[in-house]
């Protein structure tokens, strides 16, 4: 297993991974082609990807805004779990963001999703019961949940 720096060139076969996974909570505008292409030509080296024979088996997109970094989309194909691909992704991702001085990182999972919740509490992501989340769309975007 190798991780990379993921390129728009491998967009395809990473949003075929995301919708292969259950949990994920994509939409129409963000996760187009033309939504992660501006994602990655911001946050050029937060992004990654896992390979095993030439094949996209994991990814990871982060991004920051200077003091926290955010973690977006972390999927592993179904049939590579339990080898460690997440947790070298998330170390991979977290190692980027300290490279730019960024100490602490952020992300929402589904509820629903129990494989991903465990996951980030394995991993040291702790739940905060002190805030809420709120979110307003600013366009119409349709959500794509698999």
């Amino acid at each position: 297993m190798s991780i990379r720096l993921m390129t728009i060139d491998d967009y395809k076969k990473v949003y075929k991974l995301w919708m292969s996974c259950a949990g994920m909570g994509l939409n129409n505008l963000d996760d187009s082609i033309e939504g992660i292409e501006k994602f990655l030509k911001r946050n050029p080296d937060t992004c990654f990807v896992a390979e095993v024979d030439n094949n996209i088996v994991g990814v990871i997109i982060v991004g920051n805004d200077g003091r926290r970094g955010y973690i977006y989309h972390t999927a592993v194909n179904p049939q590579y779990r339990k080898q460690g691909i997440a947790k070298s992704l998330v170390d991979t991702a977290m190692e980027a963001l300290q490279k730019h001085g960024i100490n602490k990182a952020a992300l929402v999972v589904f509820d629903r999703n129990e494989v991903g919740n465990d996951f980030w509490e394995k991993m040291g992501f702790i739940v905060r019961d002190d805030l809420v989340y709120r979110n307003k769309a600013l366009a119409e975007i349709i959500r794509i949940d698999t």
